[in-house]
């Protein structure tokens, strides 16, 4: 078993013991080990028993965001925890081999990289005939982005293999995004990723690997689930028809090396 799980509206837990993880997330995770140093940065590596996703409500403009997660938690947790906007009924999984994704996505606040001398506004992803009946749901009154990504494995991922992954699980979830949606992601994702430091010892999780390939393919078909999900009889929200998003526009200086 790769993960146990619970789950309400407002918040997923994702449970296996001994944990090693590491985060992009802006929420500190706290020290390794029992090292309280990294108490006060965001993200970063820690050994936890469980990882958390929780939704914030409508308005959310916390900045101390290691307080607001040890109130919903009921105490200071060293482990990760990423923030969406997104309710946790969109929670969506894939599993294999040794790998499972867990993801929540929502797209109010899109990401686009526009490419020099081509059209910077991606095709409508939605039918011009799309249907239902969107806000029937009080809940989803309100409706922000983030596109939240958890990965794990049952491997030991040794030297630099855990960043690998991370770096692997962020390509997926930005080809996913780029072929079904039209942007790179949103201005406020975040990857987790999580190994068994008991697990067999692996020293790659590239594209190439058998840990990278599988958490390509559940990253993507854990972010298409979550996708419909959230979007179920509604439309998807294209770059210019967004509540909110960036679009970096600037330019580079090329030099050779």
């Amino acid at each position: 078993m790769t993960f146990g799980y619970d789950r309400t509206d407002d918040r997923l837990t994702l449970r296996r013991p001994g944990t090693r993880w590491l985060s992009n997330a802006a929420v500190p995770v706290g020290g390794d080990g029992g090292d309280s140093k990294g108490a006060d940065r965001p993200g970063g590596t820690v050994t936890a028993d469980a990882a958390y996703n929780l939704t914030v409500p409508e308005g959310f403009q916390r900045t101390d965001l290691a307080a607001y997660a040890a109130e919903r938690l009921g105490g200071p947790v060293s482990a990760p925890i990423l923030l969406t906007g997104v309710s946790q009924r969109h929670a969506r999984g894939a599993h294999c081999r040794s790998v499972a994704a867990v993801v929540t996505a929502g797209l109010s606040n899109p990401a686009t990289l526009p490419m020099p001398g081509k059209g910077s506004e991606p095709p409508d992803p939605n039918p011009p005939d799309a249907d239902g009946d969107p806000g029937s749901d009080p809940r989803d009154a309100w409706r922000p982005g983030t596109v939240n990504v958890f990965v794990g494995t049952t491997r030991n991922l040794v030297a630099g293999a855990q960043v690998g992954l991370l770096a692997t699980a962020v390509e997926a979830k930005t080809a996913t995004l780029s072929a079904t949606v039209g942007v790179t992601g949103t201005s406020s994702d975040a990857v987790v990723v999580g190994c068994d430091p008991a697990g067999e010892a692996t020293r790659f999780a590239g594209s190439a690997t058998t840990v990278g390939a599988a958490a390509r393919v559940c990253v993507r078909e854990a972010l298409r689930a979550s996708l419909a999900s959230r979007y179920a009889g509604e439309t998807v929200p294209s770059p210019s028809s967004a509540e909110h998003g960036v679009s970096t526009e600037e330019t580079a200086t090329v030099f050779e090396p």
